[in-house]
């Protein structure tokens, strides 16, 4: 076996999607403590803690106890090399949430035990249906009183449309539960609720023994009934069959004890795909053990570290292997571009790395030269498929409240534009700057960073556009008759894109009615501009 070869055999690279208050946050850190990557989680319930959560490294995730980016984090676990993206789950900041699933080979989805399934997990799922991305279910939060796990098996499928195959089930919830049985193994592990997270397990017992063991008081009569029902009547799991995304198997556990993650982290690494072969704007997929570089932007984070008011863009290494000061080739810009100084990333934290190779994430320092969806190879010209944007739900005019600090208001709005936090949309005839977003707290984050990172206090104000979309056509004439018409609704967005801003939905089907020779779109592929 070559050296790439095995290298890619080693790699992992998903991520944890969820509904906001899953548990998400808090499986990212006890995976990372599995993995001897931290030594004590930290915490993303109290906003006065000492601790938080190693991949909410924001100073707002850590107020509002809430993930807000996707952070990247890697580690090692039986041989492999894990590659974890942590992505935020509530709903306004979405995109960074599809961008980040473009660039991953499978994911882990948590429901939360009382509440099942709910709106964001079936946005995401969709989205890995689309993907066509394997999806490993972990049901979090047993130590707390939940529902039937019946039930909730019933309503991922019927909800979610996709199989279910349980690997392991639980003996009651909350302050019943007495522990999990495993159905590869048919044996049962106790939950001891007065064990620290960080000491040592019971032991698996056998379900002979877990019949006179008096840990298990109630569980087990109902469990036998469970297990042959499911046994009988149950879906088989077959590699073929959650690769495709037709099953998925389901873990249950809690990952605030650290009880359950064990048993899936080890199927996980076994099952979950090596590095896939990468689709791009051809007929043609990239192999990720071709001996050709390729990699992929699918993120950029400005001022990772304040003291140096850096940006990072996120690259996925798609095939061959990164060598630091290496040239490739930036397919959008038509040159080669020398990639020195990259950095892998353990959340906030980031050290420099050598080499990297399919699967892996490296972190490119970036003077505004590279944009999300920015595909670099060796010299070939194909582009990786790009990278959805979606046109904004709410607007608002943003103007600051210090008339000196406009230019300073400018370029922290199009830094934070390049990394996708919001859309900025600048009109054509006249100085007024328009912020889209998916949702209100966007906003609130904007002018968080904009005060922290940039020290420049702004004021976001009612704005009368209600819709944007992309304007696209092969007939000059066409665009020049909508720019003639339209002047005040013409804007740039932060990609030098034409857009057409409209003040109410009737307004834009006139517009759409009087040029139907323009498309206009209500996403936008980012194929690095």
């Amino acid at each position: 076996m070559s050296t790439i070869d095995n290298e890619v055999k080693k790699r992992r690279t998903f991520a944890i999607i969820s509904h906001p208050d899953a548990g998400k946050t808090t499986v990212t850190e006890k995976l990372l403590l599995l993995g001897g990557a931290i030594q004590v989680a930290g915490t993303v319930k109290a906003r006065k803690s000492a601790r938080h959560a190693t991949s909410d490294w924001m100073e707002i995730e850590k107020q509002r106890g809430i993930s807000v980016t996707s952070s990247v984090m890697q580690f090692d676990y039986k041989g492999h090399i894990i590659n974890l993206l942590d992505t935020p789950g509530h709903e306004d900041f979405s995109e960074d949430t599809y961008r980040t699933l473009s660039a991953v080979d499978s994911a882990v989805m948590i429901i939360d035990a009382a509440r099942g399934v709910e709106a964001r997990t079936i946005k995401l799922l969709e989205v890995c249906r689309l993907r066509k991305t394997p999806v490993i279910t972990f049901v979090n939060k047993l130590d707390r009183n939940g529902r039937e796990p019946l039930d909730l098996l019933d309503e991922i499928e019927s909800v979610l449309n996709i199989k279910c195959c349980p690997i392991t089930w639980p003996l009651g919830s909350g302050q019943h539960l007495e522990g999990i049985f495993d159905f590869r193994k048919r044996v049962v592990l106790p939950y001891d609720r007065s064990l620290k997270p960080t000491q040592e397990k019971p032991e698996w017992v056998s379900l002979n023994v877990a019949h006179d063991d008096k840990r298990f008081k109630e569980g087990m009569s109902k469990l036998e009934d469970e297990i042959a029902l499911l046994d009988g009547a149950g879906n088989e799991f077959t590699n073929e069959a959650y690769l495709s995304g037709e099953i998925t198997p389901v873990f249950f556990g809690t990952a605030l004890r650290t009880f359950g993650l064990t048993e899936m982290l080890d199927m996980f690494i076994d099952i979950a795909p090596s590095p896939l072969p990468r689709p791009t704007n051809s007929a043609n997929t990239v192999d990720p053990t071709s001996s050709k570089f390729s990699g992929l932007i699918f993120k950029i984070q400005a001022n990772m570290d304040p003291k140096h008011r850096d940006r990072i863009a996120f690259m996925r290494i798609c095939s061959g292997k990164y060598q630091d000061g290496q040239k490739s080739f930036n397919v959008r810009l038509g040159r080669e571009i020398k990639l020195s100084g990259a950095v892998q990333f353990m959340a906030r934290s980031r050290g420099a790395t050598g080499s990297a190779w399919p699967g892996d994430i490296i972190g490119l320092h970036n003077h505004g030269t590279i944009q999300i969806g920015d595909t670099f190879t060796e010299g070939d010209k194909f582009m990786f498929s790009g990278i959805p944007s979606f046109a904004p739900d709410l607007f608002r005019q943003v103007r600051s409240l210090d008339p000196l600090r406009n230019k300073a208001l400018l370029k922290g709005l199009t830094q934070l534009c390049e990394e996708g936090a919001v859309q900025v949309f600048n009109y054509k005839n006249r100085s007024e700057i328009v912020v889209g977003a998916i949702g209100q707290l966007q906003f609130e984050v904007v002018a968080w960073r904009l005060k922290n990172e940039y020290s420049v206090e702004c004021l976001f104000e009612g704005s009368q556009v209600q819709s944007a979309r992309w304007v696209v056509s092969e007939d000059n004439n066409s665009l020049q008759k909508l720019e003639l018409h339209s002047p005040s609704n013409m804007a740039i967005d932060g990609a030098g894109q034409l857009v057409y801003l409209a003040p109410s939905m009737a307004n834009l089907k006139v517009t759409q009615d009087r040029c139907p020779l323009v498309s206009f779109r209500s996403t936008r592929e980012m194929l690095g501009g």
